[in-house]
């Protein structure tokens, strides 16, 4: 199952442009930060084979982290015109479930 807005988190992935999105943290409630899209796979974190998107969160107060969010806890997703580098971010040999053209980071 994929969130309403799938189609806009995979376009900003291609795009390369931030997102806003606002989620429901489970331990801090409704919550809105801005993120750059990483993938929608299931997470090697949690070991319960559930599809999750995966971000990177920019502008949390403890800091820019990962986030890994089950399509049902997603509010909204909207992008943003601010366009991102994955040099920037990607410190790892990545192997995306969803196929991209970020050059060696793809």
């Amino acid at each position: 199952m994929t969130h309403a807005n799938h189609e806009i988190f995979i376009a900003s992935i291609h795009s390369k442009n931030h997102l806003t999105i606002c989620f429901d943290s489970i331990e801090k409630g409704t919550i809105t930060r801005t993120c750059i899209p990483f993938d929608y796979a299931v997470s090697k974190r949690y070991k319960d084979g559930a599809y999750r998107y995966h971000f990177y969160d920019l502008d949390s107060p403890e800091g820019s982290h990962t986030l890994s969010i089950l399509p049902q806890q997603i509010i909204t997703i909207d992008l943003m015109p601010a366009k991102f580098e994955p040099a920037d971010y990607i410190r790892w040999i990545p192997k995306w479930n969803i196929a991209r053209n970020w050059g060696v980071y793809s």
